[in-house]
């Protein structure tokens, strides 16, 4: 479906946190985890309220600022030192610190709405296969929400029941987090359909389990494996459901929402009823994400998140008809967005000189923005957030495929990904590449189809390339310190409740 709607909020919001001393008083007029899960109707609330944990803060607004602008593509000029500091540089010294520890709380608040699914749909009389898909959509995202975990935390607690006050869970490690991430999603891709229809549009398929699968596999360097689910996707049944869209820019409007390019897309809306787009707490806050608002141009939105100028000289080929990427005007706002430069550019409604001057050299991310449709940004965007594209998905077959020594056999789906933008294909203008120089070449496609997209921290750990030496292109990483900056902490408040869980080397 276009939007996700949840009214349902289940069990404790705190997993991890807990008090020496309950206080053991029923509430009669609150639903209890015995005296719920009765119904089909209490199956469908239940895993209805998983997809809601996407529109918590932690997760829809603070976390992307890890996965983006924590990498080398991103930066932070905010007046906020706390997020300069934290989220961009990585001089982190308060481990109780706010954003992250809210990112830490979500995705287990997450994992624990997935697991009283996972526990409690199964003794429940209705139809199987029903069943059997809301099981599989909640053993999705816990695997997803543990894929946010262990990229970003490392040693996480593994939790798979139903959490109670008093649990004290210890640290796993990362190899089985990630081995229960991968139980998850397979057991997900055999129980989900591969389409669907009418209102349900937007629920999780079989191509989005695969294409995670995929991406945790690829990020623990098992190509092989990983070619297994990325086949269905690109060679079999898959090929009949995804494909490119003609016009790159479709993938980040919100008139063409869950197209035929997106594999997962998280679910936004605005709430007509609100009448409002402020930071005001209300209790249907959460239909909307606030990122725009955050990584909105100076002038426009808070300008907390920004980019590096210095991917826009990736995209230095011209088309076949000698034309620039038609990639970079839909992947950032900068003094020429327009080709013809900052008289031209339109930034929300006004030119870039306008705004800004001839001179200004600043970076905004122009994806999941909301410039196409009006002037202004605020905390409650309904453009969707594409989490895995069609495009993704060729260019990690590509990648998978150069990596198990098959290189010859990986050009075409580089080259799909290259025409669509108007680009010669590499099979005619780069043929005979050896493994490394293809490599270097997929890091290349990838910032040039992906910038901006929640993916190039992982890209980077993925291939070894994160260290101080990415300060040459992003200053921040002048403080990057190995075998510690590759995770965050743990946060202190856990640690200091629960002696089970182990802190990340060198904090």
């Amino acid at each position: 479906m276009k939007k996700i709607l949840i009214c349902l909020g289940l069990a404790a919001t705190s997993l991890l946190t807990a008090c020496d001393r309950d206080l053991d008083i029923v509430n009669p007029n609150q639903l209890t985890t015995e005296s719920f899960w009765k119904t089909e109707a209490d199956a469908l609330a239940g895993v209805n309220s998983v997809y809601s944990t996407l529109h918590r803060g932690g997760i829809s607004r603070w976390m992307p600022f890890y996965y983006i602008i924590r990498s080398d593509e991103g930066r932070s000029q905010s007046p906020a030192t706390d997020i300069v500091n934290n989220m961009d540089q990585f001089l982190v010294t308060d481990y109780n610190y706010g954003n992250a520890v809210s990112v830490w709380n979500d995705n287990y608040i997450g994992v624990n709405r997935a697991n009283q699914v996972i526990n409690n749909v199964p003794n429940i009389p209705m139809n199987e296969t029903l069943k059997q898909r809301y099981i599989g959509e909640a053993r999705f995202f816990r695997g997803l929400f543990y894929y946010h975990l262990v990229t970003l935390f490392g040693n996480v607690p593994l939790v798979l029941e139903t959490s109670v006050v008093g649990d004290r869970p210890a640290s796993a490690t990362i190899a089985q987090v990630w081995a229960q991430i991968e139980t998850d999603l397979a057991q997900a891709a055999a129980v989900l359909p591969t389409t669907y229809t009418g209102a349900e549009l937007g629920r999780i398929t079989k191509g989005a389990a695969y294409a995670l699968l995929a991406k945790a596999q690829m990020q623990q360097q098992k190509y092989n494996e990983a070619l297994t689910p990325l086949q269905w996707l690109v060679e079999g049944e898959g090929r009949t459901i995804y494909s490119l869209m003609p016009n790159y820019r479709e993938n980040f409007l919100t008139t063409t929402e869950n197209n035929r390019e997106s594999v997962f897309e998280w679910q936004f809306q605005i709430n007509e009823a609100e009448g409002t787009d402020d930071d005001s707490e209300t209790p249907n806050h959460n239909y909307g994400t606030s990122l725009a608002q955050f990584f909105g141009p100076s002038g426009i939105g808070w300008s907390d998140g920004e980019a590096n100028r210095w991917p826009i000289y990736e995209f230095y080929e011209k088309t076949t008809t000698g034309a620039r990427d038609p990639r970079l005007e839909a992947s950032f706002l900068f003094d020429s967005t327009d080709v013809r430069g900052p008289a031209f550019t339109q930034i929300y409604g006004q030119t870039f000189l306008q705004r800004y001057g001839a001179n200004n050299k600043r970076v905004w991310f122009r994806k999941f923005q909301n410039d196409h449709w009006k002037n202004e940004e605020g905390y409650r965007s309904p453009n969707n957030w594409r989490y895995i594209r069609y495009a993704d998905v060729l260019l990690m077959y590509a990648e998978a495929l150069n990596a198990t020594s098959k290189t010859a056999q990986a050009y075409p789906y580089v080259d799909r990904v290259r025409q669509r933008a108007g680009l010669p294909t590499l099979t005619a203008t780069r043929p005979g590449l050896t493994q490394a120089q293809f490599l270097a070449q997929l890091k290349h496609e990838r910032v040039t189809e992906l910038s901006g997209e929640g993916h190039r921290w992982n890209d980077l750990a993925r291939w070894g390339d994160l260290g101080p030496q990415l300060a040459t292109r992003d200053p921040a990483f002048s403080t990057f310190v190995k075998g510690k900056s590759e995770l965050l902490p743990i946060p202190q408040l856990d640690l200091d409740l629960n002696p089970n869980l182990t802190q990340n080397p060198n904090y």
